[in-house]
């Protein structure tokens, strides 16, 4: 990398959080603690990915604003319950209130999280931008120990606006005292992370774990956190 950065801001969801590795473990939990094998849930597999498919949609209309947070954690379940014929509301609250306690204390990184953050924190000031709810990406990163290496830690919640709207990337570089030259984004999402951040003239870096994505027009492209090594 030619230009001098100073700031770098990562997503947290996907890119330094295992996100999936973490919805396995709670799922296999919920499965068993809420008895859903004895009312008609076949296989926790399969209900998690009618889960994964509720949830997609209606995540898409939380980062437009047209779903509140509350609204979104019990009706996820209760669309997935009913695709096994259970219409049980208080169950889905039940559910979708255990999911979101048990999931961040469930820690789960990406490789090379640590060890990435070592090398970086001394060089560069750190933040995090994430559309996550604020409680439960902050336990993330108690429970992680990553919270250390961060100076700002900027939630859509605090911002009032999600990624990719250019707002909630302006108040991260206020937030941070930061100028969009000396400034990078890195993330896992070519549209919320890297076309956001490309929309206000921030570089970026693809990370791209599973080697699906290719470089999608960010300005660099990782599969492993390690090999920021090689440009910062």
């Amino acid at each position: 990398m030619q230009k001098k950065y100073r700031h770098i801001f990562f997503d947290l969801d996907r890119t330094l959080w295992d996100f999936e590795a973490t919805a396995r473990e709670a799922f296999k939990d919920i499965y068993t603690r809420f008895k859903l094998l004895d009312i008609g849930v076949s296989d926790v597999e399969t209900f998690k990915d009618q889960y994964n498919h509720h949830n997609e949609i209606l995540w898409t209309q939380y980062r437009e604003g047209r779903l509140t947070k509350d609204i979104l954690r019990g009706l996820r379940f209760k669309l997935t319950l009913k695709e096994f014929g259970i219409d049980n509301d208080e169950l889905a609250q039940q559910i979708g209130q255990h999911y979101v306690q048990i999931s961040p204390l469930l820690v789960n990184l990406f490789p090379n999280t640590h060890e990435i953050m070592a090398y970086l924190n001394p060089k560069y000031q750190l933040h995090i931008i994430t559309n996550g709810f604020s409680e439960v990406q902050f336990t993330k990163l108690k429970e992680s120990d990553l919270r250390k290496y961060f100076n700002q830690v900027i939630t859509s919640e605090k911002a009032g606006v999600k990624k990719p709207d250019a707002k909630i990337f302006e108040y991260a570089l206020e937030q941070a005292n930061a100028k969009i030259d000396e400034s990078i984004m890195i993330g896992d999402d070519p549209e919320v992370d890297i076309l956001g951040a490309k929309n206000i003239g921030m570089d970026q870096v693809l990370f791209d774990p599973y080697a699906k994505l290719q470089q999608n027009g960010a300005t660099y492209y990782i599969n492993d956190l390690i090999e920021l090594e090689k440009y910062l």
